[in-house]
């Protein structure tokens, strides 16, 4: 595929996704009301943020990225070849990643997240 196609086609895909959303939300909202619910209520509902998944989240990707980092120094500091830098590669993130849920699991553990409502 050219690069100058790619250039147009991927804003013009994205527009089309954005205004395809747009039309479905408006689609269900009207469909709400037609059975006399309120959609201002109903959306406040669905989205409102949960602490305790945002954290665990945040300590994978953070982990995730000490992993990435770490691997990164390490395959420059030894100089290894492709093959086994890409098991210390997907290695170090699993292992940091683990060790963040880990930590998000034991903060939650010592500071049970208070329930909402």
């Amino acid at each position: 595929m050219e690069p100058g196609v790619v250039v147009f086609a991927v804003p013009i895909a994205a527009f089309i996704m954005v205004v395809a959303i747009r039309y479905l939300e408006s689609k269900e909202n009207l469909s709400m009301i037609e059975k006399g619910m309120n959609p201002a209520e109903h959306k406040r509902q669905r989205r409102q943020a949960n602490p305790s998944i945002t954290l665990k989240n945040a300590l994978l990707f953070i982990g995730a990225g000490m992993g990435l980092l770490l691997a990164i120094v390490i395959t420059s500091t030894f100089q290894l070849n492709d093959q086994s830098s890409t098991g210390v590669f997907f290695a170090l993130i699993a292992i940091f990643g683990g060790a963040g849920m880990l930590g998000a699991y034991i903060y939650e553990r010592k500071n049970p997240p208070e329930p909402m409502g």
